[in-house]
């Protein structure tokens, strides 16, 4: 009898194994989580791209990422030096998902209205695949009436809202807005490419 944990871990692994995927990371203090989420996709098989707006290189630095992830980073729109296609549109090609963490207010109405005016938003609304959004940010900020109704918005283009969680903030409070912890991100990323009809 086979054991159920090892059952799960080549659940898992098969689910991510050579899969692209697409790691949007935004500017909040969560970012550093991030390099966990990062390593374990890779470590499970999957081909990791990361984009990091220029807010999020203030908390973690591109290398970081490049170590982790085995590829270069991406963080500006326009890198006329590096290829045919300057906007690196060409990243959302081949994609099988998008992870979107810590996902901020700003980049969250970025995507609920269209709007593409930096690296990593220009790549979201060039996406065509399904993407895993993982809220980060203050508790007022998360109850705007604006930010929910933007999360509603993304919910019925049909995107996965992962979080936030309840607890401990950066300003030093406790409340609803904290982004889930790594695991979970990759638990949902693997439940996401394990469903039947993903590519």
């Amino acid at each position: 009898m086979s054991d159920p944990i090892d059952s799960q871990s080549n659940l898992s692994s098969d689910a991510l194994a050579g899969r692209e995927v697409l790691v949007a990371v935004c500017g909040g203090i969560a970012a550093y989580k991030i390099c966990s989420v990062v390593s374990e996709l890779a470590q499970r098989g999957a081909s990791v791209t990361v984009a990091m707006t220029e807010a999020a290189t203030q908390f973690v630095t591109p290398m970081t990422f490049q170590a982790l992830s085995g590829r270069k980073v991406f963080t500006k729109l326009w890198s006329p030096h590096d290829d045919a296609d300057i906007q690196h549109i060409h990243l959302t090609e081949r994609l099988d998902a998008v992870l979107v963490a810590p996902a901020t207010a700003n980049m969250i109405g970025k995507m609920a209205n269209g709007l593409a005016d930096d690296l990593v938003s220009t790549l979201l609304i060039s996406a065509t695949c399904p993407m895993l959004i993982a809220p980060a940010m203050n508790d007022r900020m998360w109850a705007n009436s604006a930010v929910q109704r933007n999360i509603n918005i993304l919910n019925e283009y049909g995107h996965d809202i992962i979080g936030p969680a309840e607890g401990w903030l950066a300003c030093r409070s406790v409340g609803k807005g904290r982004m889930v912890e790594p695991d979970a991100l990759v638990e949902a990323m693997t439940k996401h490419l394990s469903e039947p009809g993903k590519s």
